[in-house]
C-alpha cells in the first residue's frame, strides 16, 4: 500500500485517554507529509530525468547507428572508388602500351622503307655514275682520236674528205653511246 501525503494529513488516530498529544502528532504528521511530498516531488523529477535520459541514450544509439552504417557505406565507396581507379589507370596504361608499340611498329615500317628507299637512290646513283663514265669515257676516246686525227697529217695523197670521214664516223659513234 502507497502512502500519499494527502493520506498522511487526513488520517486519523484513535484517541485515548493517555494518549499521545494532538497537536504534537498533528505537527509531526504534517513535517512527515512534507518531507513525504518532496520525496514524492524529487521521485517525481528522477523519473522524468530517466525518462529523457533514456530518450537521448535511445537517440545516441540511433545516430551511432546511423554513423557505423554511414561509415561503411563510405568504406564501401572508398573502395569502389579505388577499385575504379585502379582499373581504370591499368585500362589507360594498356592502352598507352598498345600506342607505344603501334608507334613503334609504324617506325620500324618507316625505318624499313627509308631504307628500302636509301638503297635505291644508291643503286641509282651508281648506274647514274656508271652511265655518266661510259659517256665520258666515249666523249674522251672521240677527242682522242680527233687529236690524234689533227697531229697525222701525213697523208699525202688524200683528200681532206677522206681524212674527215672517220671523224664524222666516229662522231656518229658518239652520239649513239651519248644516247645510251
Amino acid at each position: 500500500m502507497t502512502i500519499s501525503p494527502i493520506d498522511i494529513q487526513q488520517h486519523q488516530f484513535k484517541t485515548r485517554l493517555a494518549g499521545y498529544e494532538k497537536t504534537g502528532v498533528d505537527h509531526y504528521l504534517e513535517l512527515i507529509a512534507e518531507e513525504l511530498e518532496r520525496y514524492h516531488r524529487q521521485v517525481q523529477e528522477l523519473k522524468e530525468e530517466l525518462t529523457h535520459s533514456r530518450t537521448a541514450l535511445q537517440e545516441l544509439r540511433q545516430r551511432e547507428s546511423t554513423v557505423r552504417e554511414t561509415l561503411m557505406t563510405a568504406r564501401q565507396v572508398a573502395d569502389e572508388i579505388n577499385t575504379n581507379a585502379r582499373k581504370e589507370a591499368e585500362m589507360c596504361l594498356a592502352e598507352a602500351e598498345m600506342e607505344a608499340e603501334r608507334i613503334v611498329a609504324e617506325a620500324h615500317a618507316r625505318r624499313s622503307r627509308l631504307l628500302n628507299e636509301i638503297q635505291e637512290i644508291r643503286r641509282q646513283k651508281v648506274a647514274f655514275e656508271s652511265g655518266l663514265r661510259g659517256i665520258i669515257e666515249g666523249h674522251l676516246r672521240i677527242l682522242d682520236l680527233d687529236v690524234l686525227g689533227l697531229e697525222e697529217p701525213s697523208f699525202a695523197g688524200e683528200s681532206v674528205t677522206e681524212i674527215e670521214a672517220p671523224s664524222l664516223k666516229q662522231g656518229s659513234d658518239s652520239e649513239g653511246t651519248a644516247e645510251r
